[in-house]
């Protein structure tokens, strides 16, 4: 097994101090994070659709009741995060979605 006789040295700053290090080709590789879309609604756990309270163009309040996902032997009751109008229900009743499924999206 051979050394790397040129290691790339990468410059990080954390907190307004410069660090000088050698990062790992996983770490280089990874995701960039991608802040989450506050107009679109994802599926916090896999589940399945029980209930569909809203359809394209209803107008929710915050806190309105918008559909019934049960995962594990649970219903969890999913409400409007604010104030909006529905552009579009992704799922129907009875269809199972992955976590981070697209649920529904707002204006």
């Amino acid at each position: 097994m051979e050394k790397e006789t040129n290691p790339k040295y990468r410059t990080l700053i954390l907190d307004d101090v410069k660090y000088r290090t050698l990062l790992t080709k996983k770490f280089e590789k990874r995701k960039p994070y991608v802040p989450d879309d506050p107009s679109k609604l994802k599926a916090f756990i896999s589940g399945t659709i029980r209930k569909v309270f809203v359809k394209k163009g209803t107008k929710v309040e915050r806190n309105d009741k918008l559909l019934i996902l049960e995962a594990m032997k649970m219903k969890n009751i999913i409400y409007a995060p604010f104030d909006a109008k529905i552009k579009k229900v992704y799922v129907k009743e009875g269809e199972m979605v992955p976590k981070s499924a697209l649920l529904i999206e707002f204006e």
